[in-house]
């Protein structure tokens, strides 16, 4: 039986983000699609999804929407070594 290869987030059209909150707590491994990212902007298309993200989380949890402090792109997944 052959063994099922993953493809890398951005083979599959998408950039994954580590964020910082103001209240100190993190998210890692945020998916955003790459189609709404570079031009002019860099990255502020980014922290814009993200931020409508945490506040649909935030009225379906009934607790305050978190601020994002920092936003960086998240190193790329090293590949394990084949067994």
């Amino acid at each position: 039986m052959a063994k099922r290869i993953k493809s890398l987030p951005q083979e599959r059209g998408s950039v994954l983000f580590d964020i910082v909150y103001t209240d100190g707590s993190r998210a890692s491994n945020r998916r955003v699609p790459v189609e709404i990212l570079g031009g002019l902007d860099g990255d502020e298309p980014a922290r814009q999804l993200i931020a409508e993200q945490d506040e649909a989380i935030a009225q379906k949890s009934g607790r305050p929407a978190r601020e994002i402090l920092s936003l960086t792109r998240s190193p790329p997944p090293t590949p394990k070594p084949a067994a």
